[in-house]
């Protein structure tokens, strides 16, 4: 059974891993082994388990954070794509953002719907993860790669210029006041970030990390590829969470709904501070430490489980 404890440890890993760019599901299979929590590595595999009902409260928790922190932001996004369909057509630059949202959000979604099961079962184990946490952070490194490369640095200025024109600033908790660049993506550019977002179904794949690096190869700077993926993540994580629901609120949730409260919590909280710290580490950094870290971490890892 799941205590308190690991429900907390747990929630708080949940909430950092999400949205740091070194993968949450990764991290939640192979810290508990590293911890000797075998009853839990054991659940992220199976097909139903009391631990996945678990990780259900904890996403929707950490959808919920991203969704508050972000809150002025999707309250111009969901007005303005009901705007769209109402008038079934696109005026507004928050209706095009509306839009570029939803369909990067289709990829990974029906991928998910139609594999998430098969691929969790195959790979969500310490050695797989740990293998995909290595390959993660060669994205990482490679995408700062692709990123100096000179067209792409062209392609950046002229995003910057074209954001600075419409700019209005961010706002005084560090969430942004302007979407420009997000707003001048291109459909299939859109597209081809929701595309490589798939790749977040393996353990030890970030979600962040890999929407990043495609952002950051269509020219957007690590600020505005940042702001996109925790935009992107919010409506895929809080969807997968309530898919996942019955799964808590059936048998399997039996014995665990108040560790579920409790780590839910931390997670909000840990995922909160994350996306405040990030969208302003981005500001001035990259993705380097991290693909460094994923990496090294990975290599230790795979040797360790192998």
């Amino acid at each position: 059974m799941l205590s308190y404890l690991q429900a907390i440890v747990i929630g708080l890993l949940q909430g950092v891993t999400e949205l740091f760019p070194i993968s949450s599901l990764g991290h939640s299979v192979v810290v508990p082994a590293l911890l000797g929590w075998h009853n839990l590595v054991g659940q992220q595999s199976a097909s139903e388990s009391p631990y996945l009902a678990f990780l259900v409260g904890l996403h929707v928790a950490t959808a919920l954070a991203l969704l508050w922190f972000f809150r002025v932001e999707w309250r111009r996004i969901i007005l303005g794509f009901l705007r769209s369909l109402r008038r079934r057509r696109i005026e507004a630059p928050e209706e095009r953002l509306a839009w570029l949202l939803a369909i990067a959000t289709v990829p990974a979604g029906v991928t998910g719907l139609a594999f998430e099961h098969q691929l969790r079962t195959v790979f969500a184990k310490p050695f797989a993860a740990a293998c995909f946490l290595t390959v993660n952070g060669l994205i990482l490194l490679a995408g700062e790669r692709v990123r100096r490369r000179s067209e792409v640095r062209a392609l950046a200025r002229q995003r910057a210029t074209d954001d600075s024109e419409s700019s209005a600033g961010p706002s005084p908790d560090g969430a942004h006041g302007s979407t420009g660049a997000l707003e001048a993506l291109a459909p299939k550019e859109a597209v081809g970030i929701g595309v490589a977002q798939v790749l977040a179904l393996f353990a030890g794949i970030s979600r962040s990390g890999i929407t990043m690096v495609a952002g950051l190869v269509r020219g957007l700077d690590h600020d505005d590829a940042a702001h996109f993926a925790f935009l992107l993540a919010t409506p895929i994580i809080f969807a997968a969470g309530v898919y996942k629901a019955p799964d808590l609120l059936g048998h399997n949730g039996n014995g665990i709904r108040g560790q579920v409260v409790v780590g839910s919590i931390v997670a909000a909280v840990a995922a909160y501070v994350s996306v405040r710290f990030l969208v302003r580490y981005f500001r001035s950094r990259d993705l380097t430490p991290f693909g460094v870290y994923c990496l090294v971490v990975g290599l230790v890892l795979a040797v360790h489980f192998a």
